[in-house]
């Protein structure tokens, strides 16, 4: 039995009873992190069929919201997850249908919290994908969106914000007085990778780790590290005469590192949103004679489709891509052959008993010693066995 087992099946140690809110942005990995706190319980003979509180947003038809709560969450240790950037979720104004923007889940999670009128013992929130994440920095007279959201969140009373590969977890010196916690899925991610990719040979000869830019450096120098590879980088060469859609357009992929001739490579960012700084990277390496090209991104949201992967998958410029389930994706993403899903539902399963239970989570967030044993396994006996 874990560490994290042991936590949640002592109850009598809980700060206060667990309550999940998932909002319908996150409807299936809610589903999937209450199963998991559920079977822990009733393994140590606690009688409960679920810890989630049933919250509408319903809509006016004119557009404006209120948040519900259909139930009593007096004294109850809150969980609210929420995925800001699930577009699949609709609602009509004005007789059309609309897709929710980050916007729209961002101001019905403070309605749900409003919703609470105070009377949760505690309340966390579980924003996987920061709002306004990508808006972390000001450039000239520009607004600070991820900044500002999370000064809101705390003057509403929140005590713990938990996200996951945030853009710049600097923003959280936005709200030095709160808790923020900013979890990297690299266990879940290798683990994936092994029982999809079960003929690779982790070391210096055969293998190899990319960063796709300076910006994402320290992700896959944490990649490297723990694998015992070589670590490369690309930067991104702009052109910072002209400005496209929002932004000075990359004008070339330079490399610096060791050769990639006939190695596997992985590359790991935090979203992969067009994709095209992706496929321009794996069409670089493959000149470089890489041999597969493994790609993760903690986001694959693919705002410009996925025919251009499609296309790199039959070409043999791109071979695997692993996004988690922390965000929406499409049925469309989930069959393709290239694409493989990672589910961090446990991880934060166990993030949730472990803040529950007021003990540390360093052990949680820091899973190198679950990584070197998952290596071990992996190079002794197959990815049939992980």
């Amino acid at each position: 039995m874990t560490k994290a087992n042991q936590i949640v099946l002592n109850s009598q140690d809980s700060v206060a009873p667990i309550g999940l809110i998932a909002m319908d942005s996150a409807a299936e990995l809610g589903a999937k992190i209450d199963s998991y706190l559920v079977k822990w319980a009733q393994e140590g003979g606690i009688n409960i069929d679920s810890y989630r509180i049933e919250t509408h947003c319903p809509r006016f038809s004119s557009g404006d919201g209120k948040g519900l709560i259909k139930s009593s969450i007096r004294g109850d240790d809150i969980y609210i997850l929420v995925d800001v950037g699930n577009y699949n979720c609709k609602y009509q104004m004005f007789g059309k249908e609309n897709s929710m923007s980050p916007d729209d889940h961002f101001q019905d999670l403070k309605r749900i919290i409003q919703a609470m009128s105070g009377k949760a013992h505690r309340i966390n929130v579980i924003m996987p994908i920061l709002y306004g994440g990508r808006q972390h920095r000001r450039n000239y007279r520009e607004s600070l969106d991820c900044a500002v959201a999370l000064q809101e969140l705390a003057a509403m009373n929140v005590e713990n914000i938990i996200c996951f590969d945030a853009h710049d977890a600097r923003v959280c010196n936005a709200i030095p007085l709160t808790g923020f916690d900013n979890i990297m899925p690299t266990y879940q991610v290798l683990k994936t990778m092994f029982r999809t990719v079960k003929d690779l040979e982790i070391d210096k000869n055969h293998f190899m780790v990319i960063s796709p830019d300076e910006g994402a450096i320290n992700r896959n120098m944490y990649y490297a590290s723990v694998l015992g590879v070589d670590l490369g980088m690309f930067y991104k060469r702009r052109d910072y005469s002209r400005v496209v859609n929002g932004r000075n357009p990359i004008v070339a992929h330079e490399y610096l590192g060791n050769s990639v001739e006939g190695k596997d490579v992985f590359i790991s960012d935090d979203i992969i949103s067009s994709g095209e700084s992706m496929l321009d990277l794996a069409y670089e390496l493959k000149k470089r004679k890489a041999r597969r090209i493994i790609a993760y991104a903690t986001y694959p949201i693919f705002t410009n489709g996925l025919e251009k992967f499609d296309k790199a998958y039959e070409e043999g410029m791109i071979d695997y891509v692993f996004g988690t389930n922390l965000t929406y994706r499409t049925p469309e993403l989930l069959s393709r052959p290239w694409f493989s899903d990672v589910d961090v539902s446990k991880y934060i399963a166990y993030f949730i008993a472990a803040l529950n239970h007021d003990v540390s989570i360093s052990a949680v967030i820091d899973p190198h010693e679950k990584i070197k044993a998952l290596l071990a396994k992996y190079n002794f006996k197959g990815g049939d066995n992980i």
